[in-house]
């Protein structure tokens, strides 16, 4: 049998409640409501946190490793040779590895990953409508001008290699994505191809063309129950970058108009991935080919009074996640408790491919094949040294080590998805909370959480 293809969507930022098709009428999403009902959606795949502010770093480190976060390297800023990166393993079966879009994880890795490509952005962020970026280079040297940018602390100033070009005025969703059209529809070879477009949206500066933004009033916009002005307590994290993009304290009508635009970019995106969906169709490539789609993780866009990611509430680390193409079951939603890291070894069985021993991950063409539910029994979640989260069955606990300060919560995420009725102070819960600490330790020593200075969460646990 010929292996299929593989088009891969990675989002960034993009929460796991903005798809129509999985409950959100408020968005307009026709063509990756179209992958769900094509495909099998993970509504219980999440993040597992990250070790430093830019989580997304350590999201795309673990996608293309299939390695768990305290496996990475360096936070997953650059991948040593010994991890095995999916495209290196699809190349090895044979695959064109193709790449565009944003890379966060190292010049070399991007070299190593991809053997063909079109326009890469190394970097976090950027104005979208000048995106600083390379042209695929074969030799993998990437050479450009260096500029100083931010960091998420200000004070804290990196050189990067930044470009050798600017295509001013071309917004990044609309460049990546026509870019990503153009290869499938040229593309002759003989072998089949993996495609990787990663974009830079919904990730602020949060802007599109108008057309999107006009689609959405933020009077009509629901911001959800766990809208706070402020956070209740402090969390570590409460004057890093991504918080000062809004006002304290948070105005609901400020965090509607945020949302919109949220969404006027996630349709954006919608858009585009409709018409590279429209090349493989139109050159017959469709049914041969495993589409998946992910965002790197979510966003908190007033919810808890928080704006970013970088915290352990499910606005944070709950993404959406899609399979679809052959051999995929159509129209299914599954439970199954997955990570990005599972990614990996299941494209990898799908196609028939060798899982690298580096690999650690799970597979999940068995939960496709209804041979089983789950690869896993519980969640457990990671940000920085300052918070710890574990979800068994629904039940939440979520512990935080901020400047020696213990606080606690727990919530019911079957009854209080949105995470508004802390449930640690009553003392029917005392129990239940002593079962989840254990289910922490464990989680600690399954992913080796030991390493500091991360490790200093511990003290005194």
């Amino acid at each position: 049998m010929n292996k299929p293809n593989i088009l891969f969507f990675f989002t960034d930022d993009q929460r796991f409640d903005t798809i129509n098709a999985l409950g959100n009428e408020k968005i307009n999403t026709p063509h990756i409501d179209w992958l769900v009902e094509n495909g099998t959606t993970f509504s219980d795949a999440y993040i597992m946190g990250g070790t430093n502010y830019a989580v997304c770093m350590p999201s795309r480190a673990m996608l293309m490793t299939g390695r768990t976060l305290f496996h990475l390297e360096d936070t997953g800023s650059y991948i040593p040779q010994e991890h095995v990166m999916l495209g290196e393993t699809l190349q090895s079966e044979g695959y064109t590895s193709w790449g565009c879009g944003k890379w966060h994880n190292g010049v070399a890795a991007y070299a190593r990953n991809f053997n063909d490509g079109s326009d890469v952005y190394f970097g976090g962020m950027y104005d979208h409508w000048t995106v600083p970026v390379h042209t695929f280079d074969p030799t993998g040297k990437y050479e450009g001008r260096i500029t100083r940018t931010a960091s998420y602390r200000p004070s804290n100033l990196v050189e990067e290699k930044i470009a050798n070009h600017v295509p001013s005025g071309i917004h990044s969703t609309d460049l990546f994505a026509s870019q990503a059209a153009e290869f499938i529809k040229t593309y002759d070879k003989d072998v089949p191809f993996f495609a990787y477009v990663a974009f830079m949206a919904p990730h602020d500066p949060r802007s599109m063309p108008q057309e999107f933004l006009d689609m959405y009033d933020p009077k009509d916009i629901e911001i959800g129950d766990s809208f706070m002005e402020m956070h209740p307590f402090d969390n570590g994290s409460l004057t890093v970058r991504d918080e000062l993009i809004a006002s304290f304290p948070r105005s609901e009508s400020d965090i509607r108009h945020h949302v919109a635009e949220y969404y006027a970019m996630i349709t954006h995106i919608d858009t585009e991935i409709g018409k590279v969906i429209d090349v493989l169709r139109e050159t017959g490539q469709l049914d041969n080919t495993i589409i998946a789609f992910a965002g790197d993780n979510g966003l908190a866009l007033g919810r808890h009074g928080l704006m970013g990611k970088q915290s352990l509430y499910e606005h944070s680390i709950h993404i959406p996640m899609i399979l679809s193409g052959p051999g995929i079951p159509k129209n299914n939603v599954t439970k199954a408790r997955v990570y990005t890291v599972d990614f990996y070894p299941t494209l990898c069985e799908l196609a028939g491919i060798e899982i690298p021993s580096t690999v650690m991950g799970h597979s999940l063409a068995p939960v496709l094949r209804g041979e089983l539910e789950t690869t896993r029994n519980y969640h457990y979640f990671v940000y920085k040294e300052f918070i710890r989260a574990v979800n068994v069955n629904g039940m939440k606990l979520i512990e935080y080590n901020v400047n020696g300060k213990r606080t606690t919560q727990l919530f019911d995420i079957d009854k209080d998805p949105m995470e508004t009725n802390d449930l640690s102070k009553e003392p029917s819960s005392s129990k239940l909370i002593d079962v989840l600490r254990e289910k922490l330790l464990e989680g600690k020593k399954e992913y080796g959480d030991n390493i500091a200075p991360y490790s200093s969460f511990w003290e005194g646990f």
